[in-house]
């Protein structure tokens, strides 16, 4: 395979949920440690970078063995900032001054800790063997169906009610539907690979054909508060070491 394969995971600093969220210690080393060292074990992907704009964060990527060739823009690293500008700020980057251009980007981040290299490989080999498929994508079940989702209405008289989100009527709020009627619904779980053209031609890291690989829920956890630090860590360490040590 001859293939420049790209994974690139980003972590700004100045986190206000929680302070120093991509380096904070889970279960025994730094949050983007995790995600660096199972990246590090893919049979695909070729070049690993970080992009932050720390050089306190950049230490800490360099250690797990990823490359740090800039340091983001400020403008790119606030909590309005869009994940694709990032991402093509790396890629202009690299292009201008190592004329690197990869074939396969595989964006990946490091507040979900406990995915497995097989569920990068596995996304990745997607675009290796379908020049059709655009995009490929980890996702996991929705732990509460979208349909029984509610949101806050205001009446005229600036009086609040809950009311379906998507329907608009109070009838979510009675769905007398069990969950196992329902189409099942899932999520991302965050990691996408996708074909650099895609990036260039639609300003985005989603084509229009999208494949996919669904992964177990306890392997999709999100962090973003110390609640789910706690939530993810009981994970890891009740489930997913469990496994290992039977297997």
């Amino acid at each position: 395979m001859n293939k420049k394969i790209l994974g690139i995971v980003g972590i700004r600093s100045g986190s206000k949920g929680v302070k120093n969220k991509n380096i904070k210690f889970f279960a025994g080393k730094p949050l983007v440690g995790w995600i660096l060292e199972t990246a590090k074990k893919s049979k695909y992907i070729n070049r690993l970078i970080v992009s932050t704009d720390s050089k306190i964060y950049s230490r800490y990527a360099k250690r797990f063995g990823a490359e740090v060739p800039c340091l983001r823009p400020k403008i790119l690293a606030t909590k309005d900032s869009i994940e694709i500008e990032y991402v093509k700020h790396m890629l202009n980057f690299l292009r201008k001054e190592e004329n690197y251009i990869p074939d396969i980007v595989v964006r990946m981040l490091a507040t979900v800790p406990l995915q497995h290299t097989k569920d990068i490989d596995s996304v990745v080999s997607h675009l290796i063997k379908d020049k059709e498929v655009d995009t490929s994508i980890v996702i996991a079940e929705a732990k509460q169906h979208p349909l029984k989702a509610l949101r806050i209405k205001i009446d005229r008289n600036k009086k609040k009610y809950i009311v379906g989100y998507f329907k608009n009527t109070t009838k979510a709020i009675a769905s007398n539907t069990n969950r196992l009627h329902l189409p099942k619904a899932y999520f991302r779980a965050n990691v996408i690979a996708t074909r650099t053209e895609i990036i260039i031609k639609r300003n985005s890291l989603i084509g229009k054909k999208v494949k996919f690989k669904v992964i177990p829920q306890e392997r999709s956890v999100d962090i973003d508060t110390n609640l789910d630090f706690s939530f993810a860590e009981f994970i890891y360490k009740n489930i997913i070491k469990k496994k290992k040590n039977i297997n």
